[in-house]
């Protein structure tokens, strides 16, 4: 088996080490400013799909296509986000003999439809938030809905996810502004105006489950994830397990995604996502893909999802056994963006200097970029994931803290000040965060940090210095961390 990886940063690299483990070739479809990465270094054999813009590399079907079989690849891998969850996509490669590493397109189809999922759970038994989802998308319809479940209620694309096309309406008032809105991005992200509305539940928590189905046609369930802290609807810090689940309810929620995962035969990697309040718990949706988060359900599991896909789609059937598969400690991943959290998360663009990423026990990093990389505006700004495991939540908390500290990112911003502050705060630490978290806590910038009069000496003369001809040469002017804020505490 030869397999294209349809997919950049750290992603890319995690299935390239993957293949590596099973003695694959792997080729790397890139995008033309992505020579400057690790994957691209690291992968057997590169083809470029395009230029920097998604539209034109890894959004364009024809493209990908055409890069996979071109190299001899006999296999895709999607990875996560751009194509992974395009039915049309998933069927193009089955024409082309290519085998789609990841569910069939019936089941992404039939997922990828929130409005059909929904149906198909309640089916299944499976408990929905209460909400409207018919075909009727008149917004005097939608008005009278809203008012029927009662407001607030949340808007939400009927053909895609992550947080694309998702506004929260509080009142009669704003109804028609927030759904027009709602339209026009669920328009530009998805190829369809349609939406449904649910109950907006205030106060819940996130909290996911990995599910995955092998060839033979088993379902197992390997436990959940709490993704509670997220911004904009995008998560920030996931942990396994969820401090908030007693094992009665978590065997309840367990039993529910193996439901929803069996009612469109899945095969692969995928998540059902649920909503948890008041000890009760409603699907939102299914992630029919690898989730960025996977790392700490490897953790606490000591199971390999990717290398789990790979065997997956050659037909061989996993060796685990539902029974044997028992959570060990706890695990917490931080992601580590390109960001100025001094400016409110404003994106930070340039190449990067120094890259430090302190190795140890129970420390993992996923990385796709090092030291004379170019974090572009082109894509999504994250540079890393780091991970961490211990024998307690407690523990995981604290080691997280000191490896944060000891991670050294120059050349650009980084969240890694607002990741701490998120660590310490009382409500993360006592485990009762909800998706409200950061608007309720974090909604302004972080306060500015002012250099002592010492540091600021140091950083003249050290700017001075790395600012002289012969540094720029070595390393690029835009390279030097002392042109930018150079803490990361």
């Amino acid at each position: 088996m030869k397999v294209a990886i349809a997919n950049r940063g750290e992603v890319a690299v995690r299935i390239i080490q993957a293949c590596r483990e099973l003695g694959i070739q792997s080729v790397l479809l890139h995008s033309e400013c992505d020579m400057r990465s690790r994957a691209y270094r690291m992968s057997d054999e590169q083809v470029c799909i395009g230029p920097a813009n998604v539209k034109d590399s890894y959004l364009n079907v024809e493209s990908v296509i055409r890069g996979a079989i071109a190299s001899g690849a006999n296999a895709i891998h999607p990875g996560f986000g751009f194509l992974s969850e395009n039915a049309e996509f998933a069927e193009l490669c089955l024409k082309n003999n290519l085998e789609f590493i990841g569910p069939s397109p019936h089941s992404i189809r039939a997922m990828g439809d929130k409005v059909s999922a929904r149906a198909l759970m309640q089916k299944a038994g499976v408990p929905v938030v209460p909400g409207y989802q018919g075909e009727d998308q008149k917004n005097e319809t939608l008005l009278n809905e809203a008012k029927k479940i009662s407001f607030p209620v949340i808007s939400k694309a009927a053909n895609g996810g992550g947080g694309r096309g998702i506004k929260i309406i509080r009142s009669e008032k704003e109804f028609a502004s927030m759904i027009e809105s709602a339209k026009r991005e669920a328009n530009a992200a998805f190829g369809s105006e349609r939406i449904f509305l649910e109950k907006y539940i205030e106060g819940a928590k996130h909290i996911e489950f990995q599910i995955f189905g092998d060839c033979t046609g088993r379902i197992f369930h390997l436990f959940e994830r709490e993704c509670s802290v997220q911004r904009r609807h995008q998560k920030i810090i996931e942990e396994a397990q969820s401090p908030s689940l007693n094992d009665e309810i978590r065997n309840q929620m367990s039993e529910a995604a193996v439901r929803a995962a069996t009612a469109v035969q899945y095969r692969g990697a995928g998540t059902v996502e649920f909503l948890f309040y008041d000890n009760k718990y409603y699907f939102m949706e299914m992630n029919t893909r690898l989730q960025v988060e996977h790392p700490v359900t490897e953790s606490i599991l000591n199971v390999d999802l990717v290398k789990a896909q790979i065997r997956t789609a050659q037909k061989k059937p996993l060796t685990w056994i539902q029974k044997n598969i028992i959570p060990r400690g706890h695990a917490i991943e931080c992601r580590i963006y390109a960001e100025n959290p001094y400016v409110g998360g404003a994106p930070s663009t340039g190449v990067l200097g120094t890259c430090i990423f302190p190795e140890g026990p129970g420390r993992r990093f996923d990385f796709g970029f090092e030291r004379g990389d170019e974090i572009t505006s082109y894509y999504d700004s994250m540079i890393a994931k780091v991970i961490v495991w211990d024998e307690n939540r407690d523990r995981c908390i604290e080691k997280m803290l000191r490896t944060l500290d000891e991670t050294v990112i120059f050349g650009v911003y980084t969240n890694i000040p607002f990741l701490k502050e998120i660590l310490n705060h009382f409500e993360f630490r006592s485990g009762q965060m909800t998706t409200q978290f950061i608007e309720k806590y974090f909604s302004e910038p972080l306060p500015a940090i002012e250099l002592t009069e010492e540091e600021k000496i140091f950083s003249e003369k050290m700017l001075q210095t790395m600012t002289s001809p012969s540094a720029i040469a070595e390393i690029g002017s835009a390279a030097s961390p002392w042109g930018h804020f150079w803490r990361n505490v």
